[in-house]
């Protein structure tokens, strides 16, 4: 059981912070396969996102108001590679961990089997802004959810099936821009899982307060008392951050480091981790037990069932 670290890039086609990324992912190397999606592969110069990219039949034509191709794109992608693939974090350039390999490991042996997603009724005015087209739509649907995520496998398949099966639906919502901010929420309520296997929660901590443009949230380059004030009440009342937005090159790497291997370290010293037991069957995850003693006894249970069945019948 794996999570799927899906980057989206362009522009420089860089990662703004890949020395610590590569150094954060490899505490966790069993558990994570890195995807990057890409415009251009001839702008990357850092050999270790070439030797991530996705295939480029993959690669479709997006922009910052249409960038649905690239989220789908990538995902498909990362379940197909690998069958144990159950968790897509959804990122860009400018992400970064903010908290210990240990925690974010715990984290998904918690909610392997959710997604997490923050989404709530929209907070703009359909009928005035077009942005998903919201305002053709039934008012149920009138739906917003945050552009970074994560979906876990099966709500992937969600997502693409119902793409594929509502073509002229999907149509609308994308034509109006801005869709990666509705589309999600919107699908995954038409599926009948938003509200049974997503946990509406942040993982990607934004300061949405100190926008750097009218659809930018704030960069934080500086490492100053404004930004730290505001990551640390964030990571206070928010369990399930995992990473942070926009980060910016001149971001100071200590204060980063800091979080991700100091300010946890107390907490992640007494933490236990339980391997979830998972058993994969096709392109499915058909068991997972999280406590280990109903996984003994589910083991015992078949240990005699297949003596009982071999031994006594015959």
């Amino acid at each position: 059981m794996k999570i799927a670290l899906c980057f989206i890039i362009s522009y420089d086609h860089i990662l703004n912070k890949e020395e610590l990324w590569r150094e954060w992912i490899q505490h966790n190397k069993d558990i994570i396969n890195v995807y990057f999606y890409y415009k251009d592969a001839n702008k990357i110069k850092s050999q270790w996102i070439l030797e991530h990219i996705i295939p480029k039949e993959y690669i479709h034509e997006t922009s910052y108001f249409h960038v649905i191709p690239a989220y789908i794109s990538v995902m498909n992608y990362a379940l197909k590679h690998d069958i144990e693939n159950q968790w897509c974090c959804l990122l860009t350039d400018a992400c970064c961990p903010i908290i210990s390999p240990k925690k974010f490991r715990s984290l998904f042996y918690q909610y392997y089997d959710k997604s997490i997603m923050s989404w709530k009724k929209s907070w703009w005015n359909v009928s005035y802004h077009k942005r998903a087209n919201l305002a053709m739509l039934p008012e149920n649907f009138h739906l917003g959810n945050d552009p970074w995520f994560i979906l876990k496998r099966e709500n992937v398949y969600h997502v693409m099936n119902y793409m594929n099966n509502n073509k002229e639906v999907v149509k609308t919502i994308c034509s109006g821009g801005l869709a990666n901010e509705s589309l999600f929420a919107i699908i995954l309520k038409a599926s009948g899982q938003l509200n049974s296997s997503v946990i509406s929660e942040i993982t990607h901590l934004t300061d949405w307060n100190r926008m750097s443009s009218f659809t930018s949230p704030h960069i934080f380059k500086e490492g100053n008392t404004q930004d730290l004030v505001f990551i640390n009440k964030e990571l206070e009342r928010n369990n399930s951050i995992m990473f942070i937005r926009k980060i910016a090159p001149e971001f100071p790497n200590d204060i980063l480091r800091f979080y991700i291997y100091e300010k946890s370290k107390i907490s992640d010293e007494k933490m236990f981790l339980i391997k979830p037991f998972y058993i994969i069957y096709k392109d499915s995850i058909i068991i997972v037990i999280k406590n280990k003693f109903i996984t003994l006894f589910f083991g015992i249970s078949i240990f005699l069932y297949l003596y009982l069945y071999f031994f006594h019948f015959f």
